[in-house]
């Protein structure tokens, strides 16, 4: 493969590029660039090694955690950086892109055209600073590249729908000054599914320095469980907050949006957190957690909308009413789907302990009748229905991969769900095949996220469960690789003057919540069961370590008591800023959501009760 060196002027710079002769475990080539200065003057200059492969048609790109392929569909509102051919900056749309390496959950480059692929990985930073990586089509040739120190282009992206001018950084080359740098660069075949090994070598490399979790797993149960009980639930109604303010004396200034008069059903509140409350409770012998997280339960199965689903989110000056969707209303499917699996869940768990909630039973039943009415004879179960009548207003994208794993799980309470649930899994695998799964929360419209990684994890593994069938393992197998592309391999070097710096955060096992939605956070935690049972299908602990570190991560900043990063017992924050997006690199959001302790308590709950893993 043939390497070029640009950005340094070969008058007064001299370039060595050194190939190793043995091949990395995936297969690829290290690559050391030696450069020195030889002017007499300080002189500013930034280092580019690229790699090309002959592209007639558009290239399938991905960097992990973000950009897949073009990356936002061409009909997606929600603005963000998107491949095509014809640029418009203004709407973040080009055919080349540069960004810092901190963005990428692993900083590599990836493409594929129809004879094979291409990948360029390189480490975060080194001594010319922050890394960039980065690609571009330009007549039948696509290009990838590494750049030292990183450089954005054509602009950056910060997270809302104005771009900023490009993002750089620059080294002063002093005379005499000698530098070394290192990338990877691995031919892959043409299927797309190749980073696979690629990104578990590229961990391998990287997951060297112990993980340091603050509390361990039973702590971090019993923090949680306070926080959620403590900060996010009311009783009149019973609810889960959606957010509660760190800053108490400014949350009473900010007209709700600090503690936020709102719940989901599920997603960012709702039934999984009040299951896990509950199941926390009914463990600790704690009445008062039994009460709420039932009361919560209780309260959502009293109030189902006229299509017999779930609402979509009660909110404390309008009530129930439908999702985050501009569509009148409208309900998300996955959303629905996920309060109808976590409910079930939270019957199956009460029942054996001998108790029993009829309400509970028959709103799992009235959702899932809804959503096998729904399905078309292709399987696709609908991404959103209507409150009213349970019409089917979308089938785009995979917001339904959900309603699968309710219907799996629950076909013990009728086994008519089964063949819903195999119908609908038989027709979402394209989109795990392609390597792009999109649409799953309410708020980034049709992009691929981490949530859908999750969703298809969730589905897979419910069908491998209840059939035995290997195809449902090995897709569940394909999901849990995609998922992995949004989990940081490596630790982000913060400064120590930030707040993650100072904390000593380590990002490995923190995932990247989109490539619209830049910024680490802890959702992975609800799909922690799957992952082991997935290890053990499969006979591969990789899953299983990637999921420890995953439960590691996150049992950093809970808060272990009031004033603790400025927060209250128990409280755990939405978001961890590790590039320059939404936020400064190293901040931390100052909100407490019901679903960031929520799923670390469902997280630790269910790592309690595996039997032989240690965590």
């Amino acid at each position: 493969m043939d390497l070029t060196v640009t950005g340094l002027d070969p008058g007064v710079f001299d370039v060595e590029l050194d190939r190793s002769t043995d091949p990395t475990p995936a297969g690829g080539v290290t690559v050391t660039v030696t450069a020195t200065y030889r002017g007499t003057e300080p002189a500013e200059a930034r280092l580019r090694v690229s790699a090309s492969l002959p592209a007639e048609d558009d290239p399938y790109w991905m960097i992990p955690g973000l950009f897949y392929g073009e990356n936002r569909p061409e009909g997606n509102d929600r603005l963000y950086p998107r491949y095509a051919r014809e640029a418009d900056t203004e709407r973040f749309v080009s055919p080349a892109w540069s960004f810092r390496a901190d963005r990428a959950a692993t900083p590599a480059v990836f493409a594929w055209t129809g004879e094979g692929g291409l990948a360029l990985a390189v480490d975060e930073d080194g001594s010319l600073g922050l890394t960039g990586i980065g690609f571009a089509w330009e007549a039948g040739t696509a290009t990838l590249h590494a750049e030292f120190p990183y450089r954005e282009a054509p602009v950056s992206y910060y997270g809302d729908k104005v771009p900023l001018p490009p993002m750089a950084q620059t080294h002063l080359w002093q005379p005499g000054e000698r530098h070394t740098v290192e990338l990877c660069v691995y031919p892959l075949p043409a299927d797309r599914h190749a980073y696979a090994p690629v990104l578990r070598e590229r961990h391998a490399r990287t997951a060297t320095e112990p993980l340091r979790p603050w509390v361990g797993v039973s702590e971090a149960a019993d923090l949680a469980a306070h926080g959620l009980h403590r900060w996010h639930y009311r009783p009149d109604p019973a609810v889960l907050l959606e957010t509660a303010a760190f800053d108490r004396e400014f949350n009473g200034n900010v007209r709700g949006l600090g503690d936020r008069e709102a719940m989901h059903v599920a997603w960012v509140s709702g039934i999984p957190y009040a299951h896990a409350l509950l199941a926390h409770g009914r463990r600790r012998a704690l009445p008062e957690e039994v009460t709420a997280g039932a009361a919560v339960i209780d309260h959502i199965c009293a109030n189902l909308a006229p299509s017999g689903t779930f609402w979509g989110q009660w909110s404390g000056s309008r009530g129930w009413v439908g999702s985050w969707t501009p569509v009148p209303g409208g309900l998300h499917a996955r959303t629905l789907a996920e309060a109808t699996l976590f409910l079930h869940r939270a019957v199956v768990a009460e029942r054996t302990l001998g108790v029993s909630h009829d309400s509970w039973e028959r709103a799992v039943r009235s959702n899932l009748d809804v959503a096998v009415k729904s399905q078309n004879a292709d399987g696709n179960l609908g991404s959103m229905l209507h409150a009213a009548d349970g019409q089917v207003l979308s089938r785009e994208g995979a917001a339904g991969l959900t309603w699968v794993a309710a219907l799996a799980e629950a076909s013990d309470l009728d086994p008519a769900y089964l063949p819903a649930a195999v119908h609908g899994g038989e027709h979402y695998a394209h989109f795990v095949d392609e390597e792009f799964l999109h649409g799953a929360p309410e708020d980034v419209d049709l992009a691929p996220t981490s949530e859908d990684g999750y969703a298809a994890i969730l589905a897979y593994m419910a069908l491998w469960r209840v059939t035995g069938e290997a195809r449902w393992r090995d897709l569940a197998r394909r999901a849990a690789d995609w998922m992995l592309t949004f989990r940081y391999t490596y630790d982000v070097r913060f400064d120590p003057h930030t707040l993650l710096g100072a904390y000593g955060f380590r990002s490995r096992g923190a995932d990247q919540a989109s490539p619209s939605n830049q910024h680490l956070h802890a959702y992975g935690l609800i799909c922690l069961p799957e992952m082991a049972e997935l290890a053990e299908a499969t006979g591969d602990p990789y899953y299983l370590e990637r999921t420890r570190e995953n439960l590691a991560c996150f049992r950093q900043f809970i808060a272990r008591e009031d004033g603790d990063f400025n927060a209250y017992k128990g409280m755990a924050s939405e978001r961890y800023y590790q590039t320059e997006c939404f936020q400064a690199k190293g901040m931390l959001l100052t909100l407490s959501h019901a679903w960031s302790v929520g799923v670390l308590l469902l997280g630790c709950e269910a790592a309690l009760n595996l039997p032989g893993a240690e965590w």
